[in-house]
């Protein structure tokens, strides 16, 4: 069976490679020097369906389908009057999760990107715009993926 933590730190890894900021399971990441909320922009990381079944007969659990949301989340600067998310910003971050799908460019088989998950192999993603949200009270404003992750024991 493919259990989910291991899945869900290395798509959280995944983020953090592609966009150069940090990137919060379902809480807004914190600054490991100061233990405060870092400000935007970050992404937001919600694990959503985990299902164990290859639908087969003789299922022995050993694919897995796992879907997130990725809120990409830009918003006020600490310390600048008058500051707010940025529409470009909030979308230059979700143009860089999208990379979670590209494919390699001289054609070759597999992403572009990796996905490392010890003894799991991801055969296929996708993603989905799911919309996004703007706050102008608190000056957020996000950009959201969906993604699923096919998935199968390798035996590595």
């Amino acid at each position: 069976m493919i259990a989910r933590r291991p899945v869900t730190t290395a798509v959280k890894q995944l983020l953090e490679d592609l966009t150069g900021y940090p990137v919060g399971v379902r809480t807004v990441p914190m600054d490991p020097t100061s233990g405060t909320p870092v400000p935007p922009p970050y992404t937001l990381l919600y694990p959503l369906d985990h299902t164990n079944d290859d639908n087969t007969l003789a299922d022995r659990h050993s694919a897995a389908m796992s879907e997130y949301q990725a809120t990409f989340v830009s918003g006020k600067r600490p310390g600048a009057s008058g500051s707010t998310g940025r529409d470009e910003e909030a979308q230059w971050l979700a143009d860089r999760g999208r990379k979670v799908i590209e494919r390699p460019a001289d054609g070759s088989p597999g992403y572009e990107h990796p996905l490392t998950i010890p003894g799991v192999g991801c055969y296929r993603r996708e993603a989905r715009e799911a919309g996004g949200t703007q706050d102008p009270e608190d000056g957020i404003i996000t950009s959201v993926i969906r993604y699923r992750f096919f998935l199968e024991e390798t035996g590595a």
